[in-house]
């Protein structure tokens, strides 16, 4: 297949972006096919541009993207429909992360270019993004989450409705980024201007002590159950992207019932944000047993450390295949 990988962008996670490129860009070369790089901040890539952009790791902070925001903007609304290689394109393969890139904008975009691009469409990218309104559906659809609520946070409603510690996070980021987990009163403005650096909207969510546990679904088919085990106190973006810094296990040593009731839950919130493709639902299980769902990825990482490609793996699928099937699953649904 002809395939171009969008990536890059104007988020915070534009460099977790590029590194998930990195992965899918080799193995689909693996696989023979005839793949072009585009940084939705900057335009096709070359083979030097491939080198600098898709060579380096993640870091341990989000970068600084500010500059590049309006070169984003101008390539969604003007410029990518225009691009030979996406033109060109059989299937646009999607290695981004954050922003309007995973929210629904650039689906939305696609969508009237007409080439058939990988994940979900625009209401179901920009659901999933919104862990406000997920959390809704997910709820509505019988899917147990964690208390919330909604900015303006203040220490006494923490107190009487969530109760502490207290995680605090923008509504629409993802790899943790502006994510704290406050355990005292006097810490929670920080938190929540920390989170306003990175959305307008910020959420207060119940703090779920326990086993983090994590489902992949590939087509329409749950994927083995992970768990997660970091060495920081939380699965944050240091842990994310480190290689060393968390364990993740796949399958996940846990009872066939558990796990059943885990792929249960992630079939029926995968299907509640009308998710297609691929996604991973993220779970919290309590010590006394208790589930509850934290959020769905609509574009899930695909980095060296990326926890999506180690459920296809424990599956029996190697990564050059995923990423075929991926595509496939693409180019098969949007005919």
């Amino acid at each position: 297949m002809r395939i171009a990988v969008l990536t890059g962008g104007a988020t915070a996670e534009r460099a977790v972006a590029f590194a998930s490129a990195s992965q899918i860009v080799a193995a689909l070369r693996s696989r023979k096919h005839d793949v072009q790089v585009v940084d939705l901040a900057g335009g096709p890539l070359d083979e030097r541009g491939e080198r600098e952009l898709l060579g380096g790791d993640v870091g341990l902070t989000p970068p600084s993207v500010d500059a590049l925001a309006e070169r984003e903007r101008r390539m969604l609304s003007e410029q990518l429909g225009e691009l030979e290689a996406v033109r060109n394109a059989e299937v646009l393969f999607l290695a981004v992360h954050g922003g309007a890139l995973e929210g629904g904008t650039l689906q939305a975009v696609l969508d009237v270019i007409g080439v058939p691009y990988t994940g979900s469409g625009p209401l179901a990218s920009a659901l999933a993004m919104d862990k406000d309104l997920s959390k809704r559906l997910f709820r509505a659809a019988g899917v147990p989450v964690p208390a919330w609520f909604m900015a303006p946070v203040g220490a006494e409603d923490v107190t009487t409705a969530l109760g502490w510690p207290v995680i605090v996070k923008p509504s629409k980021q993802g790899s943790s980024v502006g994510l704290t987990l406050v355990k005292k009163a006097q810490d929670l403005d920080n938190a929540v201007k920390l989170a306003e650096r990175y959305d307008d909207e910020v959420m207060a969510e119940q703090f779920i002590a326990g086993r983090e546990l994590t489902v992949g679904i590939l087509g329409d088919v749950p994927l083995p159950v992970g768990e997660i085990v970091s060495k920081h106190e939380l699965f944050d973006y240091v842990t994310k992207y480190t290689p060393g810094m968390s364990e993740e296990t796949f399958p996940a040593k846990i009872d066939t019932m558990l796990a059943r009731q885990l792929q249960e839950y992630a079939l029926m919130a995968h299907r509640a944000l009308k998710l297609s493709g691929y996604s991973r639902i993220d779970f919290r299980v309590s010590p006394e047993g208790d589930i509850f769902c934290l959020e769905a990825n609509s574009l899930p990482g695909m980095t060296r450390t990326s926890l999506f490609p180690q459920a296809a793996q424990a599956a029996g699928i190697p990564f050059p295949e995923l990423c075929d099937r991926i595509a496939s699953l693409a180019r098969n649904n949007r005919a």
